[in-house]
């Protein structure tokens, strides 16, 4: 059976969608760890009064005492002091940076965990917004969310630059986090349905690579730019490319034909075959449609695809299902905690935020080659416990060899992008048909969960100084002891019922590179396209 030249084979046309399109995932990489340097707390001390009037004052970071005996003069004074709270505010050491959004509203001491939850609550907009626009996408089309979405993440990235006051700047943060979700989510989806089957694995994991550049311009412009509202407005402006090209960007055929709408589908392929060279082919015949029924509509009877029972419906498929929950859980936890802890690997923080980013484009190119050379469980497994052992050593290392260190948090890194990069397909691949989509997106809800925990791991660190590494160690190795257990898939076509994916496990598949395939398997193959929900992504 073939597919329509237009959504087959990455041609001029589908390259140039997919650059537009990806070039916006480096804005959303910005705005995911901008607060790296937003909320960086820079020495300090409690301000003396206005007027002291002769008065011997002792300041430390959060407090201030006075001297009671004010012919006293010494360093070392033993008589009787009164302690007061710093209601005159702070001096701040402003040689790195001029301002940030801790010294904005004086966010330390008794006040810091203000600044703890910047973060957290970025990442539960992050999580709302998956949620509401995947559905708003199925509901009312792929370009209308990537418009309004990337509108948003200009508009509200405006607003936190130019917010009077914490609450405001956390609300604007939040919405920004909805519309970078949004987008990260549908334009997943977008992509994989405009790139052909022999193109879309390289395709959907590399849309990772723009996040990754995302991560590296955030590095760039912190160095560059030290005050917190310009730092921001600065970083973006760099959706804006994308807000004046995407007027461009056609509906997806296969959005589409989802809705029985086969007419605009057909004149989409027709005009993307006539951009690339290509004479205009009917979807009736290629996709062997019935143009009186939608496509890819319905769920199997009797199944209800957002009950969370079907992921436990019975013992080895709980078991699967809680360790692919911890992968997912992993590869957040270790993918923040790394990034958010680049400050306190000691050296330049600026060079490590943008190491840390470059590291992980050849991570995302080795999960490509890897996991069709010697399968995804293999590739995965060796990731987990390679980060496990680069946290091990991180841990080993002396505070004050800050290159070594940084080498060391480069390969957890490097080892947790490609955790990152292969857990979205391995998942959608172990599941079957009717709960693959519920499959992807519980993953994503943990693994969101993740992510609003790793900011305060970081600042429990003060405890004790490697937290953030045995965390991620530790759930590292046990996610990769646990992954030995699941299935190959690579080779093997995709499960339509629990009967057919229970037969990843039998012995005599083990045996064999390929499954039997049905007829389930094979109209699923060629309309898999159509069934977006089945591959929800998101950082």
């Amino acid at each position: 059976m073939r597919t329509p030249h237009a959504v087959s084979h990455p041609h001029s046309n589908s390259i140039f969608l997919y650059l537009i399109c990806a070039f916006q995932n480096i804005a959303c990489g910005i705005h995911y760890l901008a607060s790296v340097f937003l909320v960086l707390t820079p020495d300090h001390t409690c301000k003396p009064p206005g007027n002291v009037n002769g008065e011997i004052w002792e300041l430390s970071m959060c407090s201030r005492i006075k001297r009671e005996n004010m012919s006293s003069l010494n360093y070392e004074y033993s008589g009787s002091k009164t302690k007061f709270p710093c209601v005159d505010g702070y001096i701040y050491d402003r040689r790195k940076w001029k301002s940030t959004v801790v010294t904005e509203w004086n966010l330390v001491c008794e006040r810091k965990w203000f600044a703890a939850l910047i973060q957290p609550v970025f990442m539960v907009g992050v999580l709302v917004g998956a949620a509401v626009f995947g559905y708003i996408s199925d509901r009312l089309g792929r370009r209308v969310v990537l418009w309004s979405t990337s509108t948003g993440i200009f508009l509200f990235g405006i607003a936190a630059s130019l917010t009077a006051d914490y609450y405001s700047f956390m609300a604007a943060r939040f919405f920004l986090a909805l519309a970078a979700s949004g987008y990260l989510v549908v334009v997943f989806v977008y992509v994989m349905e405009f790139i052909g089957m022999k193109f879309r694995m390289w395709a959907s994991i590399q849309l990772h690579s723009f996040f990754a550049i995302g991560t590296m311009v955030v590095a760039f412009t912190g160095y560059s730019i030290r005050i917190w509202w310009l730092y921001q407005m600065i970083l973006s402006t760099v959706t804006v490319p994308f807000i004046l090209c995407c007027w461009m960007l056609p509906e997806t055929p296969f959005w589409l034909l989802s809705g029985g709408r086969y007419q605009e589908a057909q004149q989409i392929v027709n005009m993307m075959a006539q951009w690339n060279g290509r004479s205009p082919c009917e979807l009736s015949e290629l996709l062997s449609l019935d143009l009186t029924e939608p496509v890819g509509g319905g769920s199997p009877s009797g199944i209800n695809m957002n009950n969370i029972y079907y992921l436990f419906y019975d013992c080895a498929v709980s078991t699967r299902t809680l360790t692919v929950w911890m992968i997912w859980f992993t590869g957040s936890l270790g993918f923040y905690s790394l990034s958010l802890n680049s400050l306190n690997l000691g050296g330049n923080e600026y060079l490590n935020l943008f190491l840390l980013g470059a590291v992980e484009i050849p991570a995302y190119i080795f999960v490509c080659v890897g996991m069709d050379r010697v399968g995804r469980k293999a590739v995965l497994a060796f990731s987990l416990f390679f980060s496990a052992l680069s946290c091990g050593v991180m841990m080993v290392i002396p505070e004050n060899y800050h290159v070594w260190r940084v080498v060391a948090t480069m390969a957890a890194k490097f080892a947790i992008g490609a955790v990152f990069g292969l857990i979205y397909l391995y998942t959608a691949e172990l599941y079957p048909t009717v709960v693959r989509s519920l499959a992807v997106g519980s993953g994503s809800m943990v693994c969101r969960l993740a992510s609003i925990l790793a900011p305060f791991f970081i600042y429990l660190r003060s405890q004790w100084i490697f937290l953030p590494q045995l965390l991620v160690g530790t759930t590292s190795f046990i996610s990769g002891v646990l992954t030995l257990n699941l299935p190959e898939t690579h080779g093997k076509p995709l499960a339509t019922t629990w009967e057919e994916a229970a037969k990843l496990e039998s012995k005599n598949d083990r045996s064999s590179s390929k499954l039997s395939p049905t007829t389930n398997n094979i109209v699923l193959e060629k309309t898999e396209g159509i069934n977006p929900r089945d591959s929800s992504p998101g950082e």
